[in-house]
């Protein structure tokens, strides 16, 4: 088979269609099919072909309830066995069932076609989901000490970071349907069709060369229009058994103000909040407007209908310096952050007009 030197306008113009096809697979939040995941499962691990026996196929409602039961299946013989021969085997159904294909790809393409493409067959993804629930498990499970045995949280890490995350593949799985769908090269079928069985019916797997817990997929995933994950009073992911996380625009958020619409929020929140990103999103959801209402904002200068504001409260890092308008026709007041070196309100009308003084800006208007 001749060597593909260039792809087409209209083919280039195919791979954010196969994208958008692994996007939903990967983020699906229908239920697993139990019986097909454990098909799926089985299949793999005869394709890995290590000389591993069919594994004992376990279902858990979610990473964290996986987790928990990985926790109580630990003992000190099982931590020497795991030091002394690691049996995690979920991070080698990736670059197993990759391997062949890829190969194949190198002999098909040529340089353009691979500069084309590269980042869609050989880069795993960097997804909120992934990053989210790792960060969380990693944290919740930091604080939790076997009281019987030694706290082995690091352990825990361990699994998680080995375990397979279907969202993680969809570059890989982008490419290769691409590749294989409208480029029509020469691929290795069955690992293929393993593969993909592995994507579609099956959540996160924490695989052994005993045991295999297929996690089930999120109830309800809640994104923003930048696919950052973001809900307003209600979890940004959240699984049939009840284990949730926050967001905010993709900020995390403790279950104490993402439980909570950001209407509801309080300015004096700001006041004891230690952390600085979440002070950050709190000022963004509460606004300078109200904020300047509940935290009663000194007035330091007036310019028209222009307020230069100061909050003396311990609000952030540095001192809140606002600009307020009222708008003459429908009292709306909108508040907009200047820096704290600002002296009266006209300087600080000129700094949001990028430097233009506000006579000659009214003018230009």
């Amino acid at each position: 088979m001749s060597r593909i030197e260039k792809l087409t306008p209209e083919q280039e113009a195919l791979i954010p269609v196969y994208r958008e096809k692994w996007q939903k697979i990967a983020f699906s939040t229908e239920r697993i099919d139990r019986e097909k995941a454990a098909e799926a499962v089985k299949a793999a691990y005869v394709a890995i072909d290590f000389g591993y026996e069919q594994p004992e196929i376990l279902f858990q409602e979610s990473p964290y309830a996986a987790c928990n039961w990985l926790l109580k299946r630990l003992s000190p013989e099982l931590i020497d066995s795991y030091l002394n021969e690691p049996n995690s085997i979920g991070g080698m159904f990736g670059a197993n069932f990759f391997h062949e294909p890829s190969t194949k790809i190198n002999q098909q393409f040529g340089s353009q076609v691979h500069r084309q493409l590269d980042n869609f067959l050989y880069h795993l993804t960097g997804n909120p989901l992934t990053h989210e629930i790792f960060n969380d498990l990693n944290e919740k499970f930091s604080t939790q000490v076997n009281e019987e045995l030694n706290d082995y949280s690091w352990w825990i890490e361990i699994q998680i970071n080995e375990c397979f995350q279907p969202e993680i593949q969809i570059n890989r799985m982008t490419g290769f349907d691409f590749c294989i769908s409208v480029l029509k090269i020469d691929y290795p079928q069955q690992e293929w069709k393993v593969f993909q069985s592995l994507i579609q019916e099956c959540g996160w797997l924490f695989a052994y060369d005993d045991i295999c817990i297929i996690c089930d997929r999120p109830l309800h995933l809640r994104f923003d229009n930048q696919n950052r994950l973001h809900a307003e009073g209600e979890p940004a992911i959240e699984f049939t058994d009840g284990y949730s996380l926050y967001s905010y625009h993709g900020v995390t958020l403790p279950e104490k103000y993402g439980k909570i619409h950001p209407q509801q929020w309080q300015a004096n929140w700001l006041l004891t909040e230690e952390n600085a990103e979440l002070r950050r999103v709190l000022i963004q959801g509460i606004g300078y407007a109200r904020i300047c209402q509940e935290l009663q904002a000194i007035e330091l200068d007036t310019w028209a209908e222009y307020t230069l504001l100061k909050i003396d409260a311990d609000a952030d890092e540095e001192p809140i310096y606002l600009l307020k308008m009222t708008c003459p026709s429908t009292s709306f007041i909108h508040a907009l952050r200047v820096p704290p070196n600002m002296n009266s309100a006209r300087e600080a009308i000129r700094w949001v007009n990028w430097g233009i003084d506000p006579e000659e800006f009214a003018v230009q208007t």
